[in-house]
């Protein structure tokens, strides 16, 4: 399910959707670039990237942040943003865009963003994440592996 020659998502993701955001640092030149492999990797799900085209207008992009607090001491953060940082980390996929904070990108890397809708709420949410060693049920919370 790899597709294309691009590498394989995280272990336990659904194979169909993963696929690496090309990252590209606010100081580059415009455009996305390969990224360094230190600096990690966030695969972006199908149902993220349609839900992103649908709510995002001109300039908007996902901002994905990692702040402490939460039941198990981590959590993530989503909002709609325009405002790109100089510490931040640009990717994009099929049109959508994301940035992360390199803070925060060493949190998730390796982590899949994906949409979900259920019938009491929609929401995006962080995945299959190979520097979380445990999390709430609520999915927004997390603790790290040391």
């Amino acid at each position: 399910c790899r597709g294309r020659g691009l590498p394989a998502p995280p272990p336990g993701s659904a194979c169909a959707v993963g696929r690496p955001l090309r990252w590209a640092s606010s100081f580059s030149q415009p455009g996305p670039t390969e990224s360094d492999p230190s600096e990690g990797q966030v695969f972006l799900s199908e149902s993220c990237v349609k839900r992103l085209l649908e709510i995002t207008e001109g300039s908007e992009f996902l901002r994905l942040q990692v702040e402490g607090g939460g039941c198990s001491g981590f959590q993530y953060k989503f909002s709609l943003d325009t405002v790109i940082n100089p510490d931040d980390r640009q990717g994009q996929r099929g049109g959508a865009r994301v940035v992360v904070d390199v803070d925060s990108l060493a949190f998730v890397k390796g982590s899949m963003v994906d949409f979900s809708q259920e019938l009491i709420r929609s929401s995006f949410q962080v995945v299959s994440n190979p520097q979380a060693e445990k999390g709430c049920s609520c999915g927004t919370s997390f603790s790290v592996k040391f």
